[in-house]
């Protein structure tokens, strides 16, 4: 497989991740996202091809024995997400750098396959109790889900010094400039 560069964003739910990819996708026209693929059902009015590649048990695990993902995990009992090559080889023969936006273990994974070619970027909420009020003024999830969501985040956080950056999400104007800085000097290498 052909490689180009890709940029690899990482941090636990509730951090500002997606918040602060989508204004770089407005910094850098070349970045595209890669769908990945996942074994679930679709949610409200998510759409296969866009959001996901939705695909069912048996042809997820067909694709896996006929090693067509980059890397894949089964995240909950039963349900598998994974990169397919394909739709990587897609944006990189458009000339485009692939952004992902991926959980902690899938960005680590991605860094160790591809090295040099990837930067991977750890969001960093200011605290963990920062990250609680986040979730909270949310809205969308039990307080039971919030107290596992922080849970995790602390294990994640533990995984923040094997990405090639961490910035700190407290001001996002701050984090969204020193993101910039990060992905310009990488992508000038």
């Amino acid at each position: 497989m052909a490689t180009g560069k890709l940029i690899i964003f990482s941090a636990p739910s509730g951090s500002g991740k997606t918040t602060i990819v989508k204004e770089l996708l407005k910094i850098f026209p070349q970045f595209e996202f890669s769908i990945s693929a996942t074994s679930r059902a679709p949610r409200g009015q998510e759409q296969d091809g866009v959001d996901y590649f939705f695909l069912s048990q048996e042809e997820f695990q067909a694709k896996v024995k006929a090693d067509e993902f980059v890397e894949w995990e089964e995240v909950y009992n039963g349900t598998c997400y994974g990169t397919l090559k394909s739709e990587m080889e897609r944006i990189w023969s458009k000339g485009n750098v692939i952004i992902f936006d991926v959980d902690v273990m899938g960005g680590i994974n991605l860094k160790r396959i591809f090295g040099d070619n990837a930067c991977s970027i750890f969001i960093m909420p200011p605290s963990v109790e920062v990250l609680r009020e986040r979730l909270i003024g949310r809205g969308t999830d039990s307080a039971e889900t919030i107290e596992k969501r922080v849970a995790k985040a602390a294990f994640e956080i533990s995984k923040a010094d094997e990405f090639d950056n961490i910035v700190i999400n407290d001001i996002l104007a701050d984090a969204v400039a020193q993101t910039k800085v990060i992905i310009e000097e990488f992508l000038a290498k």
